[in-house]
């Protein structure tokens, strides 16, 4: 496998560079990370001294630069973040140069675009699967194993949540980019209910849900999230009926108030530049560079504190007759082997369906996820990287 992951040096694509030159991964032969920070690149090569690692300074804006990296690899990593605007371009430099392509997910709104070009992919013989980081990607292939075990399905709704247990920490820390948060807080979702998809606001359709400790009694809000633009359309899925598919986030209670308050304060509108003494800057720029100052300011301030997850996707239909409901849950408590990664559940599952795309033959065309992995195959990858995977089935009335 000659792997290039752009953006690869940041923030998740350093975490997906670990795990694929990791005892956890096997056959990968060259890896060349292409990030526009010299500096990242350095620190990421010098950490790992692995020799399949070489780095190339590029600016994915530079077409002719980019082609010439993809047209040498096997597949294509995109880690530029979503926000940054350049999703749309790399995915037809891919399909350009004829490489396979994987990303972490387009937040729905570039999801749905490129999977409007499934028949033209298809066509060129060039495959293509997106949202492989954890929300969206483990979290559909939760929902696929809800799925498989139901004849007819009513509704899935898919959960996420994290929790930290610790001292409280004087420093706001991302969970993961601060664009991608925002989104969450900001914008409006699409959910699909009723059988259609259909708009709602941004924080709304609280829910209350008892999870065991640490996370005990948990809300949930609407979210920004691909999976309801694409999942409930997938084969095995809108063949079996379903009416209703929902995405819901929990951050931890004081991280949750802080994005609250930032939306509150109009970090919300985070891509409308601002002037500043005659300079045009986009509040998430400025929102960005203040916490990672103020997290390099203070970083000595910083506890220590154990952070947990779990996604999760409940479903009910109709299973043999009765009327079944079908609970898949993936979970990671504190553990060594995730304190190198950032976001691990995000940056390995990358890894593992970049992997498995190249360990099989290619199915040419623009998937998701759902679409294009075998739930076994899959989840045996989950867990080998110590994740915790649980699928529970009840029946809930006899017909």
């Amino acid at each position: 496998m000659n792997i290039v992951i752009l953006g690869g040096a940041g923030l998740m694509g350093s975490g997906t560079v670990r795990d694929l030159v990791s005892e956890l991964s096997s056959g990968v032969e060259s890896l060349v990370v292409a990030d526009v920070s010299p500096q990242r690149m350095d620190e990421l090569l010098t950490e790992l001294n692995d020799d399949r690692i070489s780095s190339v300074i590029l600016d994915v804006t530079n077409k002719e630069a980019t082609m010439e990296l993809l047209r040498n690899a096997d597949i294509c990593i995109n880690a530029v973040p979503t926000f940054a605007g350049y999703q749309m371009d790399i995915f037809h430099y891919c399909l350009e140069a004829k490489t396979p392509y994987v990303d972490y997910g387009g937040m729905g709104v570039y999801t749905v675009k490129q999977k409007k070009e499934h028949a033209e992919w298809e066509k060129a013989g060039v495959t293509a699967v997106l949202g492989l980081g954890a929300d969206p990607g483990m979290s559909n292939m939760t929902c696929k194993a809800v799925a498989e075990r139901l004849d007819t399905i009513d509704k899935i709704n898919l959960y996420w949540a994290a929790e930290i247990e610790g001292p409280e920490n004087p420093v706001l820390v991302p969970p993961y980019s601060e664009s991608t948060v925002l989104g969450e807080y900001a914008n409006n979702s699409q959910q699909f209910l009723d059988g259609a998809l259909r708009e709602v606001g941004p924080q709304t359709g609280n829910e209350i849900i008892d999870l065991p400790e640490p996370w005990g009694r948990t809300e949930f809000i609407y979210s920004q999230h691909s999976e309801p633009l694409t999942v409930p359309f997938a084969h095995g899925f809108a063949d079996k009926g379903i009416k209703e598919f929902t995405w819901k986030l929990s951050l931890p209670a004081r991280e949750h108030e802080a994005w609250v308050g930032i939306v509150k304060a109009g970090f919300g509108d985070f891509d409308d530049p601002i002037n500043i003494k005659g300079v045009d800057i986009k509040p998430v720029e400025y929102l960005q560079a203040v916490i990672r100052r103020n997290i390099e300011r203070n970083k000595d301030k910083i506890p220590e504190q154990e952070g947990y997850e779990i996604h999760f996707a409940i479903g009910e239909g109709i299973k043999d007759g009765k009327k079944t409901r079908v609970k898949c849950v993936v979970s990671s408590k504190p553990d060594p082997l995730y304190d190198a990664y950032n976001d691990a559940a995000t940056s390995m599952n990358v890894s593992i369906g970049a992997q498995l795309l190249l360990r099989n033959a290619l199915k040419p065309g623009v998937w998701g996820p759902e679409e294009y992995y075998d739930v076994e195959e899959y989840f045996k990858e989950v867990k080998r990287r110590r994740f915790h995977v649980e699928i529970e089935t009840n029946i809930i009335e006899e017909l």
